[in-house]
């Protein structure tokens, strides 16, 4: 592993540092080598039921208006792919044909670049929910905005709230370990390969 061979070379540099320090050696031969870089951790996929466990945690019997926009955004996370930062920047225009047999969405990943997700029924139903029955609501609240998501106040709903809002729905779910949005990103992925999905559709959903 790349963490035992960074190890094993910065003890071998702090050797050859101390020979040449005390004048055992000449030169320190082991001055320029570098340790490997550390690649990326993917984070754990959540199970299906697991991810199930954490929607039936913001789908009450009876949802107050914050529950059904937090249902929205977590139905969103999973059933799309989308990083936390695209969904944050969603206008309600971005969303076509919720009421139709293919609706999608248009999200803006990272150097502004565009691209169109289809949207699963299950996630359809929650946002229709929310856009119907909770949306103006906490719009007449603000000064108008046309961002999908919202705050209790009726502004934009911030990347730090919607952080706390799945940790929140992963505590009451009782998933241990860190449940991040990204982990719902990878989630989604994971289930789409385990299930079929060619690799290219799914690195294209994902913006990759």
């Amino acid at each position: 592993a790349s963490s035992s061979a960074s190890r094993t070379v910065i003890a071998v540099r702090g050797l050859h540092a101390f020979l040449a320090k005390e004048g055992a050696v000449p030169v320190d031969v082991a001055r320029s080598v570098r340790p490997p870089g550390q690649g990326k951790r993917l984070p754990k996929a959540l199970a299906f039921h697991e991810v199930e466990r954490l929607l039936a945690a913001v789908d009450p019997p009876d949802p107050s208006v914050l529950m059904v926009r937090d249902r929205a955004l977590l139905e969103f996370l999973y059933g799309t792919g989308a990083r936390i930062s695209e969904l944050m920047v969603l206008d309600l225009d971005d969303i076509t044909g919720l009421d139709g047999p293919r609706p999608w969405l248009k999200l803006r990943g990272k150097g502004d670049k565009e691209r169109v997700v289809p949207i699963g029924r299950v996630a359809v139903a929650a946002v229709e929910a929310y856009v119907v029955r909770a949306r103006p609501l906490l719009a007449a609240g603000g000064r108008g905005t046309p961002r999908l998501f919202l705050n209790s106040r009726g502004g934009p709903l911030s990347r730090q709230s919607a952080w706390a809002i799945l940790q929140d729905a992963a505590h009451r779910a009782g998933l241990s370990g860190k449940v991040s949005p990204h982990t719902l990103r990878h989630s989604f992925a994971t289930h789409m390969l385990e299930n079929g999905a060619d690799v290219r559709v799914v690195q294209e959903l994902l913006g990759h």
